[in-house]
């Protein structure tokens, strides 16, 4: 039987974060819908726990396991949803799942659009649309197990009917030949929801001790940054205050200018056609700022409050703001020295509702290009204010969101979604580990430990996966030799760098090393660094063929198919005057990005899974091209010997989920240890 599932549960709200999983304290199961997807009028709506009917005696219950037991696929409208709540809450089924909210993400191609069962009801004009009767009740702060009975049935309800219609539609879809390619692709994002389901119920052991520690640690290093920071200000601006956390100000500080008028600033530079045009429009529609000498305001007398006087000579017992000085007690005098780091922003894309953009993008290209120019207080200073971005967010994403999130059992529920990104590429949230910054230097991966009692935490770490998956898809040689011959790509990104001008580090190159795999250009960098992604393409000359003909196909066919099947969108492509087509970057960066990370790793995921079945060893988490292991002391060795038996297979395991047979090989590199950072190479 095919079955169209639908659960109703209760939230809560902690920590101004609505948390809707089985694991949050207070939340349990309140309704399960099942409905024959070919016969829609055997429909079950179960009451587990409502105020006004309890599932006391199990009856309703075993009728779900029942129907269950009968079904050979299982359809829902985000399965991560339903699949978490009904195994956790003891139900067993491990047949085939269909997503509908996945299976609409692969047919929309990398096209944005919403995914919401109401959304793609609308989208598709389905007879049944969802119900929102209960949106009234959650806004005034009813739970689901207090909404009445009827009209949450009713709800209920009508989602299955929603959900039965839209698979329908979907397969009609599926069926067009030009569809044929995403069937492979389909099945494999299926299998990939029901893995990261089991990881997200696994959850991975936070120590609070140590995230403690953590947040200590950088809210320390943010003070003394700040300080440093400042301290600067004041020699390069003058007297001016600056806020740090001002985007405006920063841009004032950074680029020397002020602008005009904001309201017009940024329309300004739409229609600026080149260099020489851009910087005409910053020297018209900005003001070059002075360094600031203060002095006493002679109004307040330096007080910042000022007496109005009664016509007697007496004065008002309640001062008002000095309005000459901005009740700061001094005023501020222009000296002739030009303030600031003076940097020119190099195009329009910089442009800001601000003024100029000081984003870690561009911070990194400034830094680049002080660098070169040997102008050392500059680079400091650029360093310390990217840092000071980083840590920021480290603190309000990272330490706070794990705290949000852990559970008072001390664990957290690693959140992945298959349909955010255009690429299949995973996306994460509460919070978002996949923005960890790379390396093994993150402090805040230590607060990542075992379940047990002297168990590691191992990661599985694909070798420059993007690089090989680039250099099969485009056959370019050199990269084939290198990857066989084991070149360090990296040291050799930073040598190109530094023979250009700008000393750079082997850590300092990675990020630029296969950044033209995914689009960049270098356009707007530093000299320097712009010389390596013009020396890229002249290197790797079959990569930049290969880009080429993926612009044709775009062009010739409004889309592009991977070799695994998985199919992007381009229906505007358009070819410029020049011979080039729009949405080149997004061109590049599918292929390569979406065939690594969102078809190989997830067939990676679920084999591992699947060995690691029996064993008390667990996935926690992946990110990007790893897989993280808890793992059991005793099984160490075990976990291990999984790891090195499926390195032997790795290419065999892509060809039997998609048919692909690579000439590339892949590898998995093992690091171990009692936390998450703390981990060596095995």
């Amino acid at each position: 039987m095919r079955l169209v599932l639908d659960v109703e549960n209760t939230t809560q709200m902690r920590n101004g974060k609505w948390h809707l999983d089985p694991y949050e304290e207070g939340n349990f199961l309140v309704q399960v819908g099942m409905q024959n997807a070919d016969k829609p009028e055997e429909t079950f709506i179960v009451n587990i726990d409502h105020l006004e009917a309890k599932d006391t005696n199990g009856a309703g219950r075993k009728l779900i396991q029942d129907i269950l037991d009968m079904t050979t696929l299982l359809i829902m409208h985000n399965a991560q949803h339903d699949l978490m709540w009904l195994w956790e809450c003891g139900f067993k089924y491990d047949c085939d799942i269909y997503d509908t909210m996945l299976a609409e993400y692969i047919l929309l191609r990398g096209q944005k659009d919403t995914l919401s069962l109401d959304g793609c009801a609308q989208r598709r004009q389905l007879t049944s649309q969802k119900d929102d009767t209960l949106k009234k009740y959650f806004k005034d702060g009813y739970n689901t197990n207090e909404i009445p009975l009827k009209e949450l049935t009713f709800y209920l309800q009508a989602d299955l009917d929603t959900t039965r219609e839209l698979f329908h539609d979907l397969e009609l879809d599926y069926g067009e030949v030009e569809s044929a390619s995403l069937h492979k692709v389909r099945s494999v994002t299926f299998d990939t929801c029901k893995t990261l389901t089991r990881m997200y119920m696994a959850g991975f052991c936070v120590d609070r001790v140590a995230l403690d520690a953590v947040r200590q640690e950088y809210e320390q290093e943010k003070a003394d940054i700040e300080d440093r920071l400042q301290h600067k200000v004041r020699e390069i601006m003058g007297d001016t205050p600056i806020n740090l956390n001002s985007p405006e100000q920063m841009s004032q500080v950074v680029f020397s200018r002020k602008v005009n008028n904001k309201k017009e600033w940024v329309q300004l530079f739409e229609h600026t056609k080149d260099k020489k045009e851009f910087v005409s429009a910053v020297g018209s529609n900005s003001t070059l700022i002075r360094r600031t000498k203060a002095f006493t305001c002679p109004d307040c007398k330096g007080e910042g409050k000022v007496y109005k006087v009664r016509k007697d000579g007496t004065k008002y017992a309640r001062p008002n703001k000095c309005k000459d000085c901005e009740a700061r007690g001094y005023q501020l005098k222009n000296t002739n020295v030009l303030a600031g780091l003076a940097f020119a922003a190099p195009t329009k894309k910089w442009v800001s509702a601000n003024g100029f953009s000081t984003g870690k993008d561009n911070l990194s290209v400034l830094i680049g290009t002080a660098k070169t120019k040997k102008m050392d207080d500059a680079i400091s200073f650029l360093t310390d204010l990217k840092r000071l971005s980083a840590v920021s967010s480290y603190l309000s994403a990272f330490v706070e969101g794990i705290d949000t999130f852990t559970k008072k059992d001390g664990y957290l529920h690693v959140s992945l979604t298959q349909h955010i990104t255009a690429t299949g590429r995973f996306s994460g949230r509460n919070p978002n580990m996949q923005n960890m910054p790379r390396g093994g230097t993150f402090p805040v991966k230590r607060v990542f430990v075992s379940r047990w009692e002297g168990g590691d935490i191992l990661e599985a770490d694909f070798a420059q996966l993007e690089f090989r998956t680039a250099a099969y898809l485009s056959q370019d040689a050199v990269a084939m030799a290198e990857i066989a011959n084991g070149f360090d790509v990296h040291s050799y990104t930073a040598q190109v760098i530094t023979d250009a001008g700008q000393p750079t580090t082997r850590q300092e190159a990675k990020e630029h090393t296969f950044a033209p795999l995914f689009g960049a250009t270098g356009y707007g960098r530093s000299k320097a660094e712009e010389a390596y992604y013009i020396h890229f393409n002249e290197k790797y000359e079959g990569v930049a063929s290969w880009h080429k003909s993926l612009a044709d196909e775009a062009m010739r066919f409004n889309k592009i198919t991977s070799k695994s099947g998985r199919q992007y969108a381009f229906p505007d492509v358009k070819r410029n005057a020049r011979g080039g087509v729009s949405h080149f970057t997004m061109i590049k960066n599918y292929p390569v990005q979406g065939f690594a990370t969102g078809d190989v790793v997830p067939v990676v995921l679920i084999e591992l899974e699947k060995r690691l079945s029996g064993l008390q060893s667990c996935l926690v988490n992946t990110v990007h091209d790893s897989t993280v292991v808890d793992t059991h002391p005793k099984e160490r060795g075990v976990v291990l010997q999984i790891i090195d038996d499926m390195n032997e297979e790795l290419n065999d395991l892509i060809e039997k989920a998609y048919g692909v047979v690579m000439n590339v090989p892949l590898l998995l590199e093992s690091k171990i240890g009692p936390n998450w950072l703390d981990v060596k190479d095995i």
